[in-house]
């Protein structure tokens, strides 16, 4: 009997690993922006593999098509899904968790050196480039114009683009400004931008509060939650053991970014000398309070419908994730 208690505790020890080692995880990112080297450097390292996880990369070329992804249920999980459009997709009954606050809002308004305008106010009727319309820097970005500087969606034209679309209509004055992340301003000195708000300190203005908004969220779908919790967990340890070691190999993280997104070595350590501010991997309490109140800032300007459910948030694989060696 006593040997039948032991052989069942060790099978009750062993069961969680197999439980999902066999289940393929289908993990798909937006290939651009901040996502791009995040994701080269989480493909190419095997963190994921040492965590006990098969994991299929999908590589989606349109910032939302994540979302779609998930709703349709062709992946599993998405570590940088656009906030706006999780909130939306939520309130549409989509079963999906927010599960970690990923990518913070390192975003700014710019225009070219040579441009008479010099604030936000000033934008109005001008034409201004964004991620497309849909995107969390398009929904934040048009939330701030609207409050702090009383520009409506109607007072501008929103141009869509990825990023190095976006600066290349603002060299050809195609655009007359444009939200960019702070890492695109930097890989590019050449355009000479000048910058003429932050959303940081934009947000600061709106909200009253220190908390910089998000514009990327790991999501996963509510099924390969209850399914396979110790899955997700295993999930949201090896993303943190990724941010870990982009922190400590900057050398070896431009290498993966030249051969694996084809950045020019010049980019490559523009982006990881912002490793850090860009990529994030919490999902504390005052995570959490930050996404409550950005849902309510973009709710309260219509930039996102549906009341929000508390039960979007789920944290208990993050929280269990902290627990792994």
């Amino acid at each position: 009997m006593k040997k039948l208690l032991v052989l069942f505790t060790l099978l009750a020890t062993l069961l969680p690993q197999l439980s999902f080692a066999n289940t393929k995880i289908r993990i798909g990112y937006w290939t651009s922006g901040v996502s791009l080297g995040y994701g080269a450097v989480l493909e190419n390292q095997a963190f994921l593999k040492k965590r006990g996880i098969d994991a299929e990369f999908v590589h989606f070329p349109d910032v939302n098509a994540p979302l779609k992804a998930l709703a349709s249920g062709s992946i599993d999980l998405a570590f940088g899904a656009p906030v706006a459009g999780v909130f939306s997709m939520a309130s549409e009954g989509v079963p999906v968790k927010i599960i970690a606050a990923t990518q913070p809002a390192d975003v700014a308004f710019v225009v070219p050196q040579g441009s008479p305008i010099t604030s936000l106010a000033q934008l109005k009727g001008k034409k201004i480039g964004m991620s497309p319309a849909g995107s969390s820097v398009a929904v934040i970005g048009t939330t701030l114009l609207q409050e702090n500087a009383g520009i409506t969606a109607n007072d501008f034209a929103l141009i869509g683009g990825n990023e190095s679309r976006l600066a290349q209509f603002l060299s050809q004055k195609q655009i007359d400004a444009a939200a960019l992340r702070t890492l695109t301003v930097q890989q590019l000195p050449e355009l000479k931008l000048r910058v003429i708000a932050t959303y940081a300190d934009e947000w600061k203005k709106l909200t009253h509060s220190d908390a910089l908004p998000y514009i990327g969220v790991g999501t996963a779908r509510s099924e390969l939650i209850a399914q396979h919790p110790e899955a997700v967990a295993q999930v949201i340890a090896a993303l943190r053991d990724t941010l870990a070691w982009g922190r400590t190999h900057p050398d070896q993280v431009v290498k993966i970014l030249q051969t694996q997104a084809n950045l020019p070595e010049d980019q490559a350590r523009a982006y990881v000398g912002l490793w850090d501010r860009m990529n994030q991997m919490s999902f504390e309490t005052a995570d959490i309070d930050t996404l409550k109140r950005e849902h309510a800032v973009l709710l309260s300007s219509g930039a996102v419908k549906g009341a929000l459910n508390n039960q979007l948030f789920d944290n208990r694989p993050y929280l269990q994730s902290k627990t792994l060696n």
